[in-house]
């Protein structure tokens, strides 16, 4: 996920956040999951949950409204 910035924005300025794509696509997830209510008005259910054997994947953030 290289196309994936975070910026740090503080007395109107801005600084692009270095990491890995890894390491960021993780803190991005991790930040909306703790802020889901406050964001998007959902309640957050849960993190990497499995869709099962019938659709063998997984839902990154899982919430109800």
């Amino acid at each position: 996920m290289s196309d994936i910035k975070l910026f740090n924005v503080s007395n109107g300025s801005a600084q692009e956040v270095q990491g890995t794509s890894i390491a960021i696509e993780k803190t991005l997830q991790t930040l909306i999951e703790n802020h889901l209510e406050v964001f998007l008005g959902v309640r957050f259910l849960a993190t990497e949950h499995s869709t099962g054997k019938t659709h063998g994947g997984r839902i990154d953030t899982l919430s109800e409204y």
